[in-house]
C-alpha cells in the first residue's frame, strides 16, 4: 500500500516529526479536558493517519485542541483507514483514524513499532455517523430502498432507475429509464466494510460479496478514491448512485433505508442509538472497545448503515513523550466539547455518556 506524501515525510525522518516534548515533564497530560481555565504545557508535534471520514471531525479536533495548547502541532492525513492502520504499525504515526478496529488476528500478528514491547493497543470509537446512500437522478429528489434492493443495485443486477423493484418502493416518483451508474470506493475503506457489513447481515441472499473493505471488480460500477472522490462521482455523474459519510452528502439526494416495516432517513440520533444497543467485541483487551453492531436491526428509529470509526494508539509507547500527547488529544476528543465541535463541524453523533464511562480508563491508560 502507498504511502501518502506527508506519511513517507514522517517515516524517512525516522519518527523525528513525532517526537513529542513537554516543557513540565513531570506534570502528567489530562485524560479528558475542555478549554475553560485550561493551560497547558505541553508542545510538540503530533502526526496521525487514517479514515477520511473524520476528515471534518479531525479538523475541528484539531482547531479545539491546538487553541489549548498553544505549544501543539497536529497533523492528521485522510489517506484512507487501511493506509491510516498501515502506517501506525509501521511506526510512521502516532495514533490512526479508522472505520474498524484491528482484527484480533492483526493484533496477534503485529507488531506496532511505535508501542513499546509487549504493548497492547487502544482502541475506541471516537466518530459515529450514518453513512448515505447519495444519488444523482435529474427530476427525483427522494428515494425509499429496502436492503435487497440495494444490494442487487451494487452487484449490478439491477442496471435501471426504472426497474420494478425500484418503483415499487417509491410510487409517484418520477423514475427514467436510465442506467444505474453505482460509485464505490477504490481504495481500501472502512466505510466500504461498514456499508458492505449492512448488506452482508440486512441481505445475505442478495450480497454474495460478505464484509469487505476491497470493492469486488466483478461487480462493475466506478470506482472513486477516498470519500471526496465519490461525492464528486456522484455529483459530475448521470444517474449516479455511492456510499459516503454522511457529512459528505452536501445537496445530493439520499435514501430512506427501510428498518422493519419502515423506512428511515439518516440521523446522527438513529446512528448513536444503533451504538448503544452494541455489545463490545469479546476477546480483546480491557483498553480495545470494538463494538460489534446489530446491521439488521428492526428497532424503531434505528438507522443501521452506520460508521463507526475508531481513534488507536498504544498503552504503551517506546517514546514516553509520545504517550503524553496522544493521552492529552484523545482526551479532548472523548471530551463534551471535543464530541460537540465534531458534531458542529461534521454533523457526526456524540458519543454517549455510558459509553464515554468506558472510554476514559482505556485513554487514562495510555502511558
Amino acid at each position: 500500500m502507498k504511502l501518502s506524501v506527508l506519511t513517507k515525510a514522517a517515516a524517512i525522518g525516522g519518527l523525528a516529526a513525532l517526537t513529542l516534548t513537554s516543557c513540565a515533564a513531570n506534570e502528567a497530560a489530562p485524560a479528558t479536558g475542555g478549554s475553560e481555565g485550561a493551560t497547558s504545557s505541553l508542545s510538540g508535534e503530533l502526526i496521525g493517519a487514517g479514515a477520511s471520514s473524520q476528515d471534518a471531525a479531525q479538523n475541528a479536533w484539531v482547531a479545539g485542541f491546538q487553541t489549548i495548547n498553544s505549544g501543539v502541532t497536529v497533523n492528521y492525513d485522510p489517506t484512507g483507514s487501511g493506509a491510516g492502520r498501515e502506517t501506525f504499525q509501521q511506526g510512521a504515526s502516532a495514533f490512526a483514524g479508522s472505520d474498524r478496529a484491528f482484527k484480533l488476528d492483526e493484533i496477534s500478528a503485529g507488531p506496532f513499532e511505535a508501542c513499546a514491547a509487549d504493548s497492547g493497543i487502544v482502541e475506541f470509537p471516537a466518530y459515529i455517523s450514518p453513512i448515505a446512500l447519495i444519488f444523482n437522478v435529474e427530476g427525483v429528489d427522494n428515494l425509499k430502498l429496502d436492503a435487497p434492493t440495494v444490494a442487487q443495485i451494487f452487484e449490478g443486477k439491477i442496471a435501471k432507475w426504472n426497474d420494478p423493484a425500484i418503483a415499487a418502493q417509491n410510487e409517484g416518483a418520477n423514475l427514467p429509464d436510465l442506467a444505474i451508474t453505482a460509485v464505490h470506493r477504490s481504495d481500501e475503506s472502512g466505510t466500504t466494510g461498514n456499508f458492505t457489513d449492512y448488506l452482508a447481515a440486512a441481505a445475505p441472499a442478495d450480497w454474495t460479496a460478505g464484509s469487505i473493505e476491497s470493492w469486488p471488480a466483478e461487480f462493475g460500477g466506478e470506482g472513486a478514491q477516498g470519500t471526496s472522490g465519490v461525492v464528486a462521482a456522484v455529483t459530475s455523474g448521470v444517474g449516479t448512485i455511492g456510499y459516503a459519510d454522511a457529512s459528505q452528502a452536501g445537496e445530493l439526494g439520499t435514501v430512506e433505508i427501510k428498518v422493519g416495516d419502515e423506512y428511515v432517513a439518516y440521523s446522527p440520533e438513529a446512528a448513536a442509538a444503533i451504538v448503544d444497543a452494541s455489545p463490545i467485541e469479546e476477546g480483546r483487551g480491557a483498553n480495545d472497545l470494538a463494538i460489534t453492531l446489530d446491521r439488521s436491526s428492526t428497532e424503531k428509529g434505528v438507522y443501521p448503515i452506520v460508521l463507526v470509526s475508531y481513534l488507536i494508539g498504544c498503552e504503551a509507547y517506546a517514546d514516553p513523550a509520545n504517550a503524553e500527547l496522544v493521552k492529552a488529544y484523545f482526551g479532548y476528543i472523548a471530551s463534551e466539547e471535543g464530541q460537540q465541535a465534531a458534531a458542529e463541524a461534521a454533523g457526526s453523533a456524540p458519543i454517549s455518556a455510558s459509553l464515554r464511562e468506558k472510554i476514559t480508563p482505556a485513554i487514562d491508560a495510555i502511558s
